[in-house]
């Protein structure tokens, strides 16, 4: 008896949480386009949306169209609910995201601020902040936390960043960092976390790899909603998989990586628009440059693919510009890939901009939402 009990209770949790994804992906819905999406009664739905409306989860709007009969009652997230933010931290900049119970982006900016392993620095990194805040007239009570994207391995068991070579920083507790901040904090990799924003808002429940080609390259493997983390939190680092054996040097201390070769740097010190933009006019020394950069660019994706049998996902800065260009390392790939079977299965990034710290900023939602 005690375990139909157990059972019951959870069946309840599922529909009540399913009930509010539902509301906060649809924005307005009404008790029937619930009962209907989710295979559920209209009485439950009803029950549970009443609930959701008592404890100021969800709010009447109103009523919608009438498409024959009595207008259903309108039913929506509640703005007071909360709001999520995304920090992603890099060797000379932040990025801080903005956002509301959906994952809509409410307000993005790009910040210079070198990175220094000091509490001048994170002290600096809250008071920019507070001041982003302010901006948006959002109040401190209605911050669910912070997503933190750092470019590092995570230990999410030990709760340190055990190794950031780019940022010179080992063992370095979360605590070090969250204490700054007036908010919980979640710690997420930079490329899982752009991953993360790619995978969680999608309706597929596919696997893919996600390739970060930044100023550092990193991965990510995205499956049924979840991040693969792997035994040491490692998991798609290859950044450093070796692509050409005693090669050129890379910031890690070994020779060959990929992240040698496929770094956003390898296009441009300057801005990354200014090399496509070239590229676009035809100008020889950018498509020499792009030529040699697809190349080694194929043979990792190839390689990924062939273990991993997967989607794989460009992002990243050097993601983000891909568009039409994509083609060239689809082609590099197909001409690569035993199996004939084309080089379809290399996606752009969804997310152009800010992708690591919107992706820290849903993973504060996601939390939130189980809770729910």
């Amino acid at each position: 008896m005690e375990k139909k009990k157990i059972t019951n209770i959870e069946v309840k949790r599922k529909n009540r949480n399913d009930v509010f994804r539902y509301i906060c992906k649809n924005n307005m819905v009404s008790n029937p386009d619930i009962a209907y999406a989710l295979k559920m009664s209209l009485p439950t739905a009803t029950q549970i949306t009443k609930e959701l409306i008592e404890e100021g989860l969800v709010e009447e709007r109103g009523a919608l169209e009438s498409t024959g009969g009595r207008r259903a009652k309108a039913l929506a997230v509640s703005e007071n609910v909360g709001n999520a933010v995304g920090l992603d931290i890099t060797k000379n900049h932040i990025s801080l995201v903005f956002t509301n119970l959906t994952g809509e982006i409410l307000k993005y900016e790009r910040i210079f601020l070198p990175y220094v392993a000091e509490d001048a620095y994170y002290r600096e990194v809250n008071d920019k902040l507070e001041a982003f805040l302010d901006e948006n007239g959002c109040s401190a009570q209605k911050i669910l936390g912070i997503g933190i994207s750092f470019p590092g391995i995570i230990d999410l068991d030990k709760e340190l960043i055990t190794d950031s070579r780019v940022l010179d920083v080992k063992f370095l507790p979360f605590v070090s960092i969250s204490s700054f901040f007036d908010y919980p904090c979640y710690f997420l990799n930079d490329a899982n976390a752009g991953a993360y924003a790619e995978g969680i808002q999608s309706e597929s429940m596919e696997r893919f790899f996600y390739l970060s080609l930044s100023n550092t390259v990193g991965g990510a493997v995205y499956s049924n909603h979840r991040l693969e983390q792997g035994k040491n939190f490692r998991c798609g680092e290859v950044g450093h998989m070796t692509i050409v054996p005693d090669g050129e040097n890379c910031y890690c201390g070994k020779q060959g990586c990929l992240d040698a070769y496929c770094c956003a740097k390898c296009l441009s010190d300057g801005k990354l628009e200014d090399f496509f933009d070239r590229l676009e006019k035809g100008e020889q020394e950018a498509v020499q440059l792009w030529d040699r950069y697809t190349t080694y660019l194929a043979i990792a994706v190839n390689n990924i693919h062939m273990v991993l049998d997967c989607d794989i996902v460009l992002g990243g800065y050097v993601g983000s510009y891909m568009g039409e260009h994509i083609q060239d390392i689809r082609d590099k790939v197909s001409g690569r890939n035993t199996f004939a079977e084309g080089g379809s299965f290399v996606k752009p990034c969804r997310h152009k901009t800010g992708a690591a710290a919107l992706g820290a900023a849903l993973k504060i939602i996601e939390l939130f939402m189980e809770q729910v």
